[in-house]
């Protein structure tokens, strides 16, 4: 057998499928992933065929409803012909174009003679990162390079990995996430009742604090549920990361930063044009996300209504974007890392706490918050004064409701088990769309196990009788089906940021340019297989994919979707967002006031290692907020979901601060689940899905105002 770099351990298997594509592959992947980008201006000689056409979408959602139900294997997309053999030429070509993002753990080399700190290591290590990525930015790279104690977050060429995966400096390399937002229905609302909280002259509705809110669909900072008395808006600094109609803020060098006194105030007095169109960003959806999650939060009809607002745009796609956007544009969790840092920085700047909300998600990794993202999220909130409140997100639904229900496509993300004894296996059931409809999308299946057991895993595809097989420390890297999907299987020991074991699987369509092909539709059968067995347990996650029409090739729908566990596979349990997996941030699950339980598309805990989240629910279902860049007289609309949730939360936590200015984020969750309210029927102890009860506004601005109190008994 042959061996492999005794590095290769330093670099996670996803970055290693990406160093293995050539600049053709990596140019497609660019057109249907997240986490890949390209130089603008980089087109390949053999460019991608497909015809794009409207796709009926419900005509998916029924296949895979049907093969659901009858468990049938579907091998429509295994083709009797044999792809012709790649061509030598194409093979070689080396993705220098292509750029990713990373964290990258910093050790400095014990072996040299004069060894700088952790600090001076990363900072060099940042320097060259930085060096790399100056060039690409000239040619449309929206990239950048920054640092929190030993971990650098930089985007780096493709064709650079194999140098970190080689410096003797560097712990472990992880890719960035796929950021995934399940965009919740909109259905008509009037103008909502107050969220205001009573004890004003505690909280004083949260004047002197920021909220802060990283979201997407745009911010319509001219609404007038953001107006404050003078008619000015009470939007402090908006960054749209995907712009470039003004300057980048000074930390970045990508995107356009709007401010209220240069920008958002002068357009609003105008009153020649909306102002939105006189200040444009590159997202102004109707109804948008990013508005009604800022409207619950701090709108004047909102939890803090008196708060400044600073708020992150970030480009996730929208259904209605162009395919091509993508090849140019990042969608993953270093855009959460960006705009975190700069919205601390304006509220260090401004001497003022701040009370962040993210309603996006994540569904890699651990689940044990060991991820890049969320370990910088929890060096971030060492100081005092600082809060980011995480949606858990939507995928608690494991069935459907009824014939038109689909939410259990969104919910059937994990399973778990447990090996009793050597020699024995656990069978999973992977499911890939197929009836007409080919999944072009990376599909990624990871295993996280006892670093104490030995797993073997074996793969049988659709319509195969020969299993792929890798025991522990060995791999199959693209190993290439005759119908072009390609199967990568890495079977790793003691992963370097939480020390156990996994098992990554992924799934390929094929991407050579004018022969795009679809994954193998079907089911997918895992085998889990015990070589050594001291604990046993095991949990798997699939990595998620929104719903992406993409055209059609050889008269098959091309889409991006998500792949699934079969219902007799699927575990209802730690279902919840890896993003919102960190020790420090608050969880937030969807509470529904009108049924008095947790709405069913809730996702679930606890995090893979045990730890109690979410940590609060609140009102998430039916929630009318500010309808963004509407030209409707009605400027209220009504939605559902965790992203409602969370904004909430993130305004309740916003008056605590105005009480208490020196809470840090730990004692914000202290404090939260101290007064939360069981849920109907249930005790004081946690819940896998509604934590540790319903939120108390009133109760936590008391307890936060009020506990740092003394008193010494004689």
């Amino acid at each position: 057998m042959k061996e492999t770099s005794k590095t290769a351990y330093r670099l996670h298997p996803k970055l290693r499928i990406f160093r293995n594509g050539s600049a053709g592959v990596n140019y497609c992947r660019s057109k249907n992933s997240t986490l890949v980008t390209q130089k603008k201006g980089n087109e390949l000689k053999k460019n991608v065929s497909i015809d794009t056409e409207e796709i009926d979408f419900s005509a998916a959602q029924a296949s895979i409803h049907t093969l659901s139900l009858e468990m049938s294997v579907d091998n429509q997309g295994l083709s009797k012909d044999r792809l012709k053999k790649r061509e030598k030429k194409f093979e070689m070509e080396v993705a220098d174009e292509a750029f990713v993002n990373v964290f990258i753990n910093v050790a400095p080399n014990r072996m040299k003679k004069k060894g700088g700190s952790i600090e001076e290591t990363a900072e060099k290590l940042a320097a060259y990162c930085q060096r790399k990525l100056v060039g690409a930015q000239s040619q449309g790279v929206q990239g950048a390079v920054i640092r929190r104690h030993n971990i650098v977050a930089a985007t780096v060429p493709i064709s650079y990995l194999d140098d970190l995966e080689n410096n003797l400096d560097v712990a472990f390399i992880q890719p960035a996430d796929p950021l995934k937002l399940d965009l919740p229905a909109s259905f008509p609302g009037k103008k909502p009742t107050s969220r205001r909280i009573k004890q004003k002259n505690i909280h004083h509705q949260g004047e002197g604090v920021i909220i802060g809110i990283i979201d997407v669909g745009g911010f319509d900072f001219a609404h007038s549920d953001f107006l404050d008395a003078s008619g000015k808006t009470r939007f402090i600094n908006i960054w749209d990361q995907k712009s470039d109609y003004r300057k980048p803020p000074k930390s970045f060098d990508y995107g356009t930063e709007f401010r209220k006194k240069d920008h958002l105030d002068p357009a609003i007095e105008a009153k020649v044009l909306t102002a939105t169109l006189l200040e444009p960003q590159s997202q102004s959806t109707e109804s948008s996300h990013g508005t009604h999650v800022a409207s619950i939060a701090a709108g004047n009809n909102g939890v803090c209504p008196k708060a400044e607002i600073a708020a992150v745009l970030i480009d996730v796609p929208q259904p209605e974007d162009e395919r091509e956007g993508r090849q140019f544009t990042f969608s993953d969790s270093s855009r959460i890392i960006h705009a975190v840092e700069y919205l601390l920085g304006i509220a260090r700047e401004k001497n003022k706490p701040i009370s962040i909300n993210i309603s996006l998600g994540t569904n890699g990794g651990g689940h044990d918050g060991s991820s890049g993202v969320t370990r910088w999220l929890d060096m971030a909130l060492t100081e005092p004064g600082r809060s980011i409140c995480i949606a858990v997100g939507n995928s608690g639904q494991e069935k459907s409701l009824n014939d038109q229900d689909f939410g259990w496509r969104s919910g059937r993300i994990h399973t778990s088990g447990k090996i009793v004894s050597k020699g024995l296996d656990k069978e999973l059931d992977w499911v890939v769309v197929g009836n007409g409809v080919a999944d072009v999308s990376e599909n990624e299946l990871e295993v996280w196990y006892s670093a104490q057991d030995r797993f073997s895993v074996e793969v049988l595809p659709p319509g195969e009788s020969r299993w792929l097989k890798a025991s522990p420390q060995e791999f199959i890297e693209n190993k290439r089906l005759r119908d072009g999907t390609t199967v990568s299987i890495y079977n790793e020991l003691y992963n370097p940021a939480n020390g156990i074991n996994s098992i990554s699987i992924y799934l390929s369509p094929n991407l050579e340019p004018g022969n795009i092909r679809g994954i193998r539709s079907g089911i997918w059968r895992v085998r889990l297989v015990g070589e050594e067995i001291r604990n046993g347990d095991f949990h798997c996650w699939i990595e998620r994919d929104d719903p992406q029409e993409v055209g059609r090739a050889e008269g098959q729908r091309l889409l991006r979707f998500p792949s699934f566990f079969s219902e007799k596979t699927n575990v209802d349990s730690h279902s919840i967002s890896s993003l919102a997996c960190g020790s420090s941030t608050v969880a937030v699950s969807n509470y529904d006031h009108l049924t008095n339980r947790i709405n069913i598309s809730s996702s679930q805990g606890p995090t893979r290692d045990g730890r109690f989240k979410p940590d609060i629910a609140a009102p998430g279902s039916n929630i009318v907020a500010a309808k963004g860049f509407s030209n409707d007289a009605e400027k209220w609309v009504s939605k559902t979901g965790t992203s409602m949730a969370s904004p909430y939360v993130t305004g309740v936590i916003g008056l605590m601060l105005n009480a208490n200015p020196d809470l840090n984020s730990m004692q914000c969750l202290g404090i939260l689940q101290r007064t939360a309210r069981p849920m109907p029927g249930l005790s004081y102890e946690w819940s896998n899905d509604a934590g540790f009860g319903r939120v108390d506004p009133e109760e936590a601005v008391k307890e936060a105002s009020s506990f740092t109190k003394r008193t010494e008994r004689g």
